[in-house]
């Protein structure tokens, strides 16, 4: 397998094409980095390739917040615009504006 480029980055407010909720991109793997048992849990008709970048997000939906790992293929930007609520969020970013969070730390750029 050869990587990708992402599409998207740390920092981005992102959506779930399929699934109601959006977040905050923190990580990002160029190929699935997951595990075996995680990736087969997925319905195979829905089942993303492992060939293209994967995201680790600060994700919330109507009801809670949680970290997700979601491939490129179910993302796009945000249109919402504002602001997610994550308490993580925090920790490794600073100001936030038109859809995107500004890394604390230059060495979580990418």
């Amino acid at each position: 397998m050869s990587p990708c480029m992402a599409h998207f980055s740390i920092g981005d407010v992102v959506r779930h094409k399929r699934y109601s909720f959006r977040g905050v991109i923190f990580d990002v793997d160029p190929v699935f980095a997951n595990s075996e048992e995680w990736w087969l849990s997925i319905p195979p008709d829905l089942r993303p390739t492992k060939d293209q970048p994967y995201y680790h997000l600060y994700a919330e939906n109507e009801e809670t917040t949680y970290v997700a790992y979601v491939s490129e293929q179910n993302l796009l930007s945000d249109e919402d615009g504002g602001p997610c609520r994550h308490p993580q969020i925090k920790e490794m970013f600073g100001a936030f504006g038109d859809g995107h969070y500004e890394i604390r730390d230059a060495r979580f750029a990418n």
